[in-house]
């Protein structure tokens, strides 16, 4: 017997176990809880640094910022009078926070598009990279530092622009390789995709092999790092980011659906190939848009949804915003311990999420040996 839309809704989309399960109620209770969570990280990550400001005085800064909040900051007698109120509210306001923002914008946007790409492609090894968007980013990235006058383009913003470039231009080409008629095969789609990131990453290394004096900037950026935040970029990132989020949580109740069969989703009303591009463009967009300014930061899309997925469920209506909490904390915290363990420089973050993820897949893999995704 067929069954209903409510039905399809309720059966489980991953085989995680049943006793890890948390009712309707306590996953809205987590998403307050990692919020506030959030906010309490936020402030604890602007208080760490080269120069160490105590919690109470970088919680004062930040809230006389708010509107409708008058408090005159207490920093310069906390502090024994080192750091002028100006310069503690530069550390504060124009270093620390910009880059802590961006870090949080881009641990949610890779930790959704890697949810939403497992789920589009019901594959445990899908991430936002998956379609070439690394390979792209890399490509255009490493193009931009060799162009003569390098300064003057990077001054003018020329790395983040031909990185966006090469990231989206890389998923179009795999999804006119990959279609096939009107619609879009998961295996062509990957197999595209691991095809042309191929290809365009040989390229990369091969720009890297003469590039010279510009060979170190290219590295640190392939690592990944926030070192050049400003609020500049967060402004870019912002819009992007949240647009895509909005458009990819709309479409939960599709997604869940979509784990049964295509076919079957079909049959209950889902217009699948038209999900799919909503969902791959989503996708593309925020990962494209946040790894532009800050380089290719790994192993955040694959190791917060299976996290997420193993505390709170499969079910996309709260894997999606829970992902986008725990992700944005996730990358805080970890850009956090690469900015401070060996100031003033700092390490790339992404040898930091590398170095916690790496451990936490294998541990994923050794757990679900034998069994299928869905």
């Amino acid at each position: 017997m067929a069954r209903t839309v409510s039905e399809a809704f309720s059966e489980p989309v991953a085989p995680y176990p049943a006793g890890i399960g948390i009712r309707w109620r306590s996953r809205v209770y987590s998403l307050l809880v990692l919020a506030g969570l959030l906010v309490a990280v936020v402030v604890f990550a602007t208080a760490l640094g080269s120069v160490s400001i105590p919690f109470s005085t970088t919680f004062q800064v930040l809230l006389s910022q708010m509107p409708f909040v008058h408090i005159t900051p207490s920093a310069p007698e906390v502090l024994g009078g080192i750091l002028s109120l100006e310069n503690l509210e530069m550390i504060i306001l124009h270093i620390r926070l910009p880059r802590i923002i961006l870090a949080g914008l881009v641990g949610a946007a890779l930790a959704v598009a890697g949810a939403t790409y497992q789920g589009l492609f019901r594959n445990p090894l899908a991430d936002p990279y998956l379609l070439g968007v690394a390979s792209g980013a890399g490509l255009g990235a490493t193009v931009a530092m060799l162009i003569p006058f390098t300064l003057t383009w990077v001054a003018f913003g020329a790395v983040p622009l031909f990185a966006f470039i090469g990231a989206t231009g890389a998923v179009a080409v795999v999804y006119l390789l990959g279609r096939v008629g009107k619609t879009l095969p998961a295996t062509t789609l990957i197999l595209a995709g691991v095809a042309l990131g191929a290809f365009l990453s040989s390229i990369t290394s091969y720009l890297m092999t003469v590039s010279g004096q510009q060979l170190h900037g290219i590295v640190f950026w392939l690592l990944g790092g926030l070192h050049l935040a400003r609020w500049s970029e967060v402004w870019v990132v912002l819009p992007a980011v949240l647009a895509g989020l909005v458009v990819i949580c709309l479409h939960a109740r599709p997604l869940n659906v979509m784990q049964l069969d295509e076919e079957q989703a079909q049959q209950l009303g889902i217009n699948v190939e038209r999900v799919k591009l909503t969902l791959l463009g989503a996708a593309t967009l925020i990962t494209s848009s946040a790894i532009c300014f800050t380089g290719l930061i790994g192993f955040v899309g694959i190791l917060v949804p299976h996290a997420v997925r193993l505390v709170w469920g499969p079910d996309h209506r709260f894997l999606l915003p829970l992902s986008t909490l725990v992700g944005a904390i996730f990358l805080i915290l970890a850009d956090t311990l690469a900015r401070t363990v060996i100031p003033p420089t700092g390490i790339p973050v992404g040898i930091i999420t590398a170095f916690c993820g790496a451990p936490f897949f294998l541990y994923l893999l050794r757990r679900r040996k034998g069994l299928a995704f869905f």
